[in-house]
């Protein structure tokens, strides 16, 4: 990474504090093995026992997932992502109920909150996101499309629903694939109105057209 090392005070939670911030910050991607507990030890400068502590408790908060034999994997970035996962698991209907919720009060605030830069940079999301589903670049498609609703409810300025929304980025993730892998390349919903309604300052255009591609997911995916 590197880590840096520990002082003596609190060692279980300093190392909790740089485990997460590795997390966080993407040095260890949800989805990839931490690394093995001697490499911790030795980077850390602590002891095994309080590598493991570390691992139980970050365990318990959902952020990583111990698999016998295997190893440790990063299961999702903060402790309500890990939480909302444990929740929903993977029904598909269920996340993107949720997402219907709060992607549609964000773009209806978005519409009248957002600044210049974020309709640029929402415009350049959208453009990449559709350049790769016309490349058939799946991976960047699902990265284009998660970043750009993320900047979308971002542009709300309501850092409750900002945060609330961003406990879901695995789900949304997870819901974006499964609709990527499912659906055929001409059937994938367009974000160009509510880019439009977005542009416009439109919020009551903005929130149906962010309600009506998520009930075009949930038609779709009913069974």
């Amino acid at each position: 990474m590197p880590l840096a090392t520990t002082r003596r005070a609190g060692l279980v939670d300093q190392v909790i504090d740089q485990m997460r911030g590795a997390i966080a910050g993407g040095e260890w991607p949800v989805g990839r093995r931490i690394p093995p507990e001697p490499e911790l030890v030795n980077a850390l400068g602590v002891g095994r026992n309080t590598v493991r502590e570390a691992v139980r408790a970050l365990s318990h908060a959902g952020l990583l997932e111990v698999r016998q034999g295997d190893g440790t994997f990063v299961r999702a970035t903060s402790e309500l992502s890990g939480a909302v996962r444990r929740l929903c698991g993977s029904e598909l209907r269920e996340v993107l109920q949720v997402r219907r919720t709060l992607e549609v009060e964000g773009a209806r605030l978005a519409a009248t909150e957002r600044t210049d830069e974020e309709l640029t940079r929402l415009t350049a999301l959208l453009a990449e996101r559709d350049a790769a589903l016309a490349a058939k670049d799946w991976d960047r498609l699902v990265e284009r499309d998660a970043a750009f609703h993320l900047l979308l409810v971002q542009s709300s300025h309501n850092n409750l629903l900002f945060q609330l929304y961003q406990g879901l980025t695995e789900a949304v993730r997870a819901s974006i694939t499964a609709t990527v892998e499912t659906d055929h390349e001409d059937d994938h919903v367009s974000h160009t109105g509510l880019l439009d309604a977005i542009r416009d300052r439109d919020p009551a255009r903005a929130a149906a057209e962010a309600g009506g591609f998520l009930e075009e997911l949930l038609e779709r995916h009913k069974d």
